[in-house]
């Protein structure tokens, strides 16, 4: 396999593991949820996502030294701390159903605010590709079928503000600096730990059951829904545009779904099964106009520089 192929490819094998990562996730968290209050359970995952990466830090035997730590301070503020505060609170206030997939509205966030910003713009058929995609996402979340109060609604829309912030923050970070990616993800992930864990002890709740089974649920949510996660997750933002990655994952939601059905017994509704087909859809036409955008790239003929006349000889 060529420099060239692993580099089209990696990404899309780190969007397939994060996506089925982050799927199952939702099912665990439910789980978790039984055994832990709602804002420890995020401190308590946070801090072991952050003492994860801090020792694979160390083995690899990069420096240890906050990168940028302006920026990557706000980051953690944003991306890990804001987001998983007003995902848990909207968990609490309308249940784990559809509302918590309201976050995955990120993308239209994302779109807005890398347009602004970043200039990344969508172009031709990836219109296509993106109206598909968020066509079938309000199918699954169904609003008008939301039997949950708007303040839960409302604080899962910020939730996903607060990630498609972050997602900016990280990529333009990117651009302007050489920022090593595990650093970044490690101190991201300990900024963002600091405030939850100042909120697990403010926020009167019942003690966490320390039970064989929530110590497995938190360890695996911790060192891969985390730590394995946020890390492939700027990986993917640092290679691909951040409205692009943002749709991509749009994917996760459609595995929580299965796997929600598979692990609780639920059933499909008729609108469920017409926004996953949709999804689908549209992150198969994204890869499709990628992948033919690069074919065509590659296809392309070098231009040739002008040839001299020799003399005696002319010229082609």
């Amino acid at each position: 396999m060529t420099a060239e192929t692993k580099q089209r490819w990696l990404p899309l094998l780190a969007l397939l593991v994060l996506s089925s990562i982050w799927g199952y996730t939702w099912v665990l968290a439910k789980q978790g949820l039984s055994y832990a209050p709602p804002f420890a359970f995020a401190a308590e995952r946070s801090i072991g996502a952050a003492i994860a990466l801090l020792i694979a830090l160390k083995l690899s035997g990069r420096s240890l030294k906050m990168p940028s730590p302006r920026e990557t301070t706000v980051i953690g503020f944003t991306q890990v701390a804001g987001f998983m505060v007003f995902q848990t609170w909207a968990l609490v206030e309308g249940g784990p159903g559809k509302t918590a997939v309201l976050i995955f509205t990120m993308p239209i966030w994302t779109l807005l605010m890398s347009w602004l910003i970043l200039g990344e713009r969508v172009r031709g058929k990836q219109w296509l590709a993106a109206a598909s995609t968020l066509a079938g996402l309000i199918l699954i979340i169904e609003p008008w079928n939301m039997h949950t109060s708007l303040l839960s609604k409302v604080l899962g829309l910020t939730a996903a503000i607060f990630w498609a912030v972050g997602s900016i923050l990280v990529k333009r970070l990117r651009s302007t600096r050489a920022v090593d990616l595990l650093s970044l993800t490690t101190w991201q992930m300990v900024a963002g730990a600091v405030p939850l864990t100042l909120l697990a002890i403010l926020v009167p709740e019942r003690p966490t059951d320390w039970t064989p089974h929530y110590v497995g649920i938190l360890t695996f949510m911790s060192v891969a829904s985390m730590a394995l996660c946020w890390l492939l997750w700027i990986y993917i933002l640092d290679r691909v545009p951040a409205w692009e990655a943002s749709l991509s994952v749009l994917g996760t939601p459609v595995i929580a779904i299965f796997s929600s059905r598979l692990s609780l017994g639920e059933e499909f509704s008729v609108p469920e099964i017409a926004g996953i087909l949709l999804i689908g859809s549209g992150l198969a036409l994204l890869s499709l106009f990628g992948w033919a955008a690069a074919r065509k790239k590659t296809a392309a003929p070098a231009v040739r520089p002008p040839q001299l006349a020799v003399e005696g000889c002319p010229s082609k």
